[in-house]
Parts: structure tokens; C-alpha cells; sequence
């Protein structure tokens, strides 16, 4: 199978995750800008993401989706990087915090965010994360126990955990906890992160322009 790899992105949405991640792998890829509405809902891109949403990743013949998932998949499938768990004690708290920041984690902070306000006692227990205060409690537990999410090494988890916090705490979707501002700042000192903001910053400018 080829090697190529293609993203399909936007600077200003979750492919910026994708992108950190392939730069802590040093892979060369291609990058396919694409415009919010009508550019994600072409015939050929919908053959690519039925969804028409973005990020996208092309390697070779084989295309996967969500962000994610694309990371576990590079680090799995590029395991020279040492991005991914070594051994089965740290697989399984890779797995448990990357599907925890996946699923709980972000629906905790979007319904947060869009509806204002927590679902009540008798509705918590339909919902996955409970409440948002326990989803960002349950994640101040494994960020304190650090430096990183699998302890003393840096991993494809720190990639996409540290993406979310880094976006929530810009924007305000998360609460500005200590540990999470160090454990960000920390992370954003990698050269990979640095080269990654770069790159998006330079394409959004460039849209601006247009």
C-alpha cells in the first residue's frame, strides 16, 4: 500500500489535532484546504466523508475519519514515533482517556456550551458524562497525575487531549484550572505543536487575504 497521506482540512476546525500529530511524526503529507458549506458537500468529497465534515485522512487506499481515530491510527500504523502504547498497562489507560476525551469529554463541553445550563439530576443519568463538572473533575484527576496522560511519556493521547484543552480554555468552553493551563503550556513548548500552529495560522491569513 502507498504511504501518501492526505489531509483534508480546515485551519479553523479539528483537523488542526490531525495536523500536531502528524508533525510529532515528522510524515510527509498533503494538505486539501476545504471552505465550510458547499466545498465539504461536493460529490467527491462526500465519497471521501459521507459526513462532509472534516478532518479526513487519506493513507493510500485506506480513509479514516474523526480525529480521534485518526490518531490512534497513525500511531498504531507509524509506531517508530513511539506515540503509541508499549505495552498493555499503558494501552489500557490510552484507550480508557482517548475514547473518555472523545465521547464524555466533548459532549460534556458542547451541550455545556451551547445549552448554558447542566441537564438536571433525574437527565444525568441518560447521559454519558453525567455532568460537566464531573467530565472536567474526572479529567483534573489524570491531568495532576502528569506530566502526561500515560505518566512519563508523550503519546498520541497528549496530542488530541491536549488539542481539546488548549481550544476550550481559548475559547472559554473550559474552566481555567491550573492544571490545565500548565499541562497546555507544557505541551505547547513542543516543536511539533509550535510547527503545527504555524502552518494553520499561515492558511488562515491567507484566506483572510483572499
Amino acid at each position: 500500500m502507498s504511504d501518501h497521506l492526505i489531509l483534508y482540512t480546515n485551519p479553523q476546525s479539528r483537523g488542526c489535532i490531525v495536523r500536531w500529530m502528524l508533525e510529532e511524526l515528522g510524515l510527509s503529507y498533503r494538505t486539501e484546504v476545504l471552505e465550510y458549506g458547499e466545498p465539504m458537500k461536493t460529490t467527491e468529497y462526500l465519497t471521501i466523508n459521507p459526513m462532509g465534515k472534516v478532518p479526513t485522512l487519506v493513507h493510500g487506499e485506506r480513509i479514516i475519519t474523526e480525529a480521534s481515530a485518526i490518531c490512534v491510527y497513525l500511531a498504531e500504523v507509524f509506531p517508530e514515533a513511539e506515540l503509541a502504547p508499549m505495552n498493555d498497562d499503558e494501552r489500557a489507560n490510552f484507550y480508557r482517556w482517548m475514547f473518555f476525551a472523545a465521547g464524555p469529554m466533548e459532549s460534556a463541553i458542547v451541550n455545556k456550551y451551547i445549552f448554558g445550563e447542566e441537564a438536571g439530576a433525574d437527565k444525568q443519568l441518560m447521559l454519558g458524562y453525567g455532568s460537566y463538572q464531573l467530565a472536567l473533575d474526572t479529567l483534573s484527576k489524570v491531568i495532576k497525575s502528569g506530566p502526561y496522560i500515560l505518566g512519563e511519556r508523550f503519546t498520541a493521547a497528549d496530542v488530541y487531549i491536549g488539542a481539546q484543552l488548549e481550544w476550550g480554555l481559548q475559547f472559554g468552553t473550559i474552566e481555567k484550572r491550573i492544571e490545565f493551563q500548565e499541562y497546555v503550556e507544557c505541551l505547547s513548548k513542543r516543536e511539533a505543536f509550535q510547527r503545527a500552529h504555524a502552518l494553520d495560522k499561515a492558511l488562515i491569513e491567507e484566506v483572510n487575504e483572499v
